[in-house]
């Protein structure tokens, strides 16, 4: 039988000892309980709790952030706190709340060391700063062209091509499916001939470009690759990045063309590619963007899009690649959303995940290859059409939290971007937002100035831990492919912006000047583009037509079909496949195909991708 003699200090706290039940509810319901809950708290640390803490609870009890009700309440009706994504955050974070053998060598380490929680350059941003890189894109190449001089005569560092629809759904601006939409959230490129308009006058082998696209990915990468060589640049001194992300289109921003396999295949080819003739480009950028845009929680953002690089280094190691080659061009994208801290962890955690996942699950030998790069763009969700000036205060503070990140570049989204694409005025701004971080706050002189504080700290286990544990449900699914015919992510996703967008439209999550802190005012003015750039697209398809060689142009669409029915296989001597589609797309480029007839030409080989309805 146990033995229940206690002391009177005990007693006081927990209660008579004949009702345990009695006692286990009085300490629940202390305000100061959650300091000993699932913690070991010093002798100081429990000190302060029962007399300083609870006097002053006593006498002012915490209040929620937002309406005192659901989320923001816990079953004793006390105020409750967590972060937009969920995760609850104590009061206060010491020693006890890390593991009781957390060491700093162990769990941080130093920058440009492994794990790489503090960073992948010893320097930090003393060497180099991140890139300035502004996502941009709109109406015609002639337009965009002014555009991106203009962003880099005003100090941006890198340029970042923004795709209107029909372009990322791989059709021609004259295609009836295109209607309405050319040229409305992005450039319209339809050929090479609008390719070499775009970077018209921009030097390609000094300057570094991102483009957004995914399923025309390799057929856009190919113009790019055909500019700069008629600009007589060497490919192996170009750099910039390709997203090529189609997982994350399946997953959540749904512009796919062909199925998961085919498009997989594509992907591989790049890689396969680019590691023999263009070591400096970025063959993928495996995007979590655009799964916290579609409302996932910072964890999932986090597990899902590292888990699609798995995911991309099983396919290519299928194909025969080695790792060491094609995966130091490997590069992530991350939002960057308002909840401060939890933004940091999660680019945190990051790092050292990649760098356990190459180490240990694939056997990297090359450090490059277990590092994690990556780039930011501050939350398009988190902007609002409402009092749109806020937005540069909201701008402003995702970006800091990218740099506290230790981003590679970033990019900060213009205050009217949830209204239209940004005029240039608003464009300038978003840029003199990381200036004034880079140059104005010293932020950048230090590197992870905020690793070792404890809430951090618990925030990156944490985080690291969870990913690791969708890693295993992942695994035994068989992989993301399989996870996403099944579903998985999508509904995980769908799951936590329902419980998000309920927690604001009741006001538990309060989002200024949206539901609260509102106001009347005048609609601002706002870039418009009208029809007329998909008449001067059309026109210029016209005239391409009449003067390319048709005939050509057939015979490498011929030769793409039949490379893209084949199975890639490596060649022993170090060539790449006989039947790698990047070879025949550049051909077919060359001939001044079209984006839509490429991609037609893939279309008569793999067919087209629905998906399937989820419940």
């Amino acid at each position: 039988m146990a033995d229940t003699k206690r002391t009177d200090k005990q007693v006081a706290k927990a209660g008579p000892p004949a009702r345990a039940d009695v006692a286990h509810a009085t300490v629940q319901e202390s305000p100061v309980a959650d300091v000993f809950s699932d913690r070991h708290p010093s002798r100081s640390e429990r000190k302060w709790a029962e007399s300083a803490l609870a006097r002053t609870l006593e006498k002012a009890p915490e209040k929620p952030i937002g309406a005192p009700s659901g989320i923001n309440l816990d079953e004793h009706g006390r105020a409750r706190y967590s972060t937009i994504s969920g995760y609850p955050v104590r009061r206060l974070y010491t020693q006890a709340d890390l593991p009781e053998d957390w060491k700093y060598d162990d769990y941080l380490g130093y920058p440009g060391q492994p794990p790489y929680t503090r960073g992948i350059h010893a320097s930090g941003y003393r060497g180099k700063l991140f890139t300035m890189r502004q996502f941009s894109g709109f109406a015609s190449p002639e337009e965009t062209n002014e555009r991106y001089k203009y962003l880099l005569t005003h100090g941006g560092t890198g340029l970042s091509v923004a795709f209107d629809l029909p372009t990322l759904m791989g059709y021609d601006s004259d295609h009836p499916c295109s209607e309405g939409e050319v040229g409305k959230c992005g450039v319209a490129i339809d050929s090479l001939e609008d390719m070499e308009i775009l970077f018209n006058g921009i030097d390609l082998e000094n300057v570094t470009t991102s483009m957004t696209i995914n399923s025309g990915a390799s057929v856009l990468w190919a113009m790019y690759l055909v500019v700069a060589e008629k600009q007589k640049a060497d490919w192996t001194k170009i750099s910039g990045t390709i997203q090529n992300d189609i997982l994350k289109e399946y997953i959540a921003q749904k512009e796919y063309i062909y199925p998961p396999a085919p498009s997989m295949r594509l992907v591989i080819d790049t890689f396969e590619f680019g590691s023999k003739f263009t070591p400096r480009f970025n063959t993928i950028s495996i995007s979590g963007y655009h799964i916290r845009e579609a409302g996932s929680t910072a964890l999932q953002e986090l597990a899902f899009t590292i888990y699609d690089g798995v995911e991309y280094v099983e396919w290519a190691r299928r194909r025969g690649l080695d790792v060491d080659e094609f995966g130091p061009r490997l590069s992530f994208f991350f939002n960057a959303h308002s909840d401060f801290f939890e933004e940091l962890a999660k680019y945190r955690a990051a790092r050292k995940i990649w760098y356990r996942l190459m180490k240990d699950r694939f056997g990297a030998t090359h450090d490059r290859t277990r590092l994690l790069r990556f780039h930011t763009q501050t939350a398009g969700v988190s902007l609002t059409a409402q009092q749109p000036m806020n937005n540069i205060a909201r701008v402003a503070i995702q970006a800091m939290a990218a740099v506290l990140g230790g981003t590679q570049s970033l990019h900060t989204d213009a205050h009217d971007e949830a209204l239209a694409l940004p005029t240039a005025d608003a464009a300038r701004i978003a840029l003199r937002t990381q200036q004034i971080i880079a140059y104005e706050t010293g932020v950048a002189q230090t590197i992870d100035p905020l690793g070792g504080s404890y809430f951090l700290e618990r925030l990156t286990l944490d985080m690291e831990k969870g990913a690791f544990d969708y890693f295993d449900k992942l695994d035994a699914m068989g992989g993301m492919v399989k996870a996403i015919e099944r579903g998985y992510p999508q509904k995980e996703i769908a799951e936590a912006s329902y419980q998000y967008q309920r927690a604001v439209e009741k006001r538990e999550k309060v989002i200024v000047g949206v539901n609260d802190f509102t106001i009347e005012e005048e609609s601002p003015t706002i870039l418009y583009i009208d029809d007329s750039v998909e008449k001067r697209q059309t026109d210029k398809l016209k005239n391409l037509r009449q003067r390319r060689s048709n005939d050509e142009v057939r015979r490498r669409l011929d030769a793409l079909k039949i490379a893209a029915a084949q199975e890639p296989q490596v060649k022993a001597d170090g060539t790449i496949s006989d039947a790698n589609t990047m070879p025949y797309i550049i051909e077919a480029v060359r001939a001044y195909a079209t984006v839509g007839e490429i991609c037609d030409a893939l279309r008569d080989v793999y067919g087209t991708y629905e998906e399937a309805s989820i419940t």
